[in-house]
């Protein structure tokens, strides 16, 4: 088999980027009937894929023969990566594990808007890639938002520099709060047992201690949990800086934020960040922002450094069902 039988597609809305595209869109042009032959695919045009993730920021791929979460399962590993399990990760969404490797992308209720976000920036550990599996789109809504984060860095430096520079240097701080148990109807409702893997508050005190959080317990049993200095800003190479973070998706998204970003979000210095950056933050990232409409059977991969996701509202008595697998470096 060729490796060089790539097809790419247009799609309305692509963002250009120099030669590329993003989300680059390659089509099952060879007409694969399975799985299997799907997986050989990838690993004879493994580097090129891998090319064009790193020129785009996310791959959507088109028209492959994927119907349930174990074909997704041997789709994503095909391309060789190391695992990044929900259980080890830090995140705090609630989700549904269908294998080892794939899981819900997030069970909050269809009203909800999950703003933009790089998958737990807000957290020490985070994946390095990203796939998403949609087995079932929304009658009405629910596209997954991706935003090109380079983009968005660059734009606000030209806007607000000194705040820039700030985000540079300092870093961020988050604040979260983990309730007792599972709260599937919150966007950030995973339970401090769950997300930390522990059973008892001594066992959560010792993770957190190993990992440079401090933290508070509150009289409902709940955690709030501070982090310790993270970045807000990365470089990926290539003289590209990524506003690599959960800033849009705390102001916007998390409870009482907006009101009060100090309760969530600082700088790692503990001071405040400026409501007018974080306003035109959000403002500017629609300028880079592509909405993944979803077919069945679409696998999108996201470069977890450079592209920002989120997902929109949906309705219909359809149900929205996207399921995700997540590499680690």
């Amino acid at each position: 088999m060729s490796a060089h039988q790539i097809q790419f597609a247009e799609v309305e809305g692509q963002i250009l980027s120099g030669d590329s595209r993003f989300p680059q869109v390659i089509t099952n042009q060879e007409e694969f009937s399975s799985v299997e032959a799907c997986c050989a695919w990838i690993k004879s045009n493994l580097a090129e894929i891998e090319s064009e993730l790193a020129e785009s920021g996310a791959v959507l791929f088109r028209g492959f023969p994927i119907t349930n979460a174990e074909e997704f399962d041997e789709f994503s590993a095909a391309f060789g990566y190391p695992n990044f399990t929900y259980q080890e990760s830090l995140s705090n969404a609630v989700r549904i594990n269908f294998t080892e490797r794939v899981f819900t992308a997030n069970e909050a209720p269809k009203d909800v808007e999950i703003f933009l976000h790089h998958e737990m920036a807000q957290t020490p550990i985070s994946p390095s890639k990203l796939f998403f599996y949609c087995h079932s789109a929304a009658d009405k809504g629910g596209a997954t938002p991706l935003c090109r984060s380079d983009m968005l860095f660059a734009e606000f430096a030209e806007h607000m520099p000194e705040v820039a520079s700030q985000f540079v240097r300092k870093g961020l701080k988050y604040t979260t709060q983990m309730p007792a148990e599972n709260d599937p109807g919150s966007g950030q409702g995973r339970s401090w047992k769950s997300t930390l893997s522990v059973e008892t508050k001594e066992q959560a005190e010792a993770k957190l201690l190993d990992l440079g959080y401090s933290w508070d317990w509150l009289t409902d049993h709940s955690l709030r949990a501070t982090t310790p200095v993270l970045p807000a800003v990365i470089d990926i190479g290539k003289e590209r800086q990524v506003f690599y973070n959960q800033l849009i998706a705390a102001y916007l998204g998390w409870s009482g934020v907006k009101e009060n970003p100090s309760s969530a979000i600082t700088f790692g210095d503990d001071s405040a960040i400026p409501t007018e950056a974080l306003d035109l933050i959000a403002t500017l990232a629609g300028q880079f922002t592509f909405d993944l409409p979803w077919q069945d059977g679409d696998v999108a991969l996201v470069d977890n450094y450079m592209a920002m996701h989120g997902r929109r509202p949906f309705s219909g008595d359809r149900k929205r069902q996207v399921l995700v697998a997540l590499a680690a470096d």
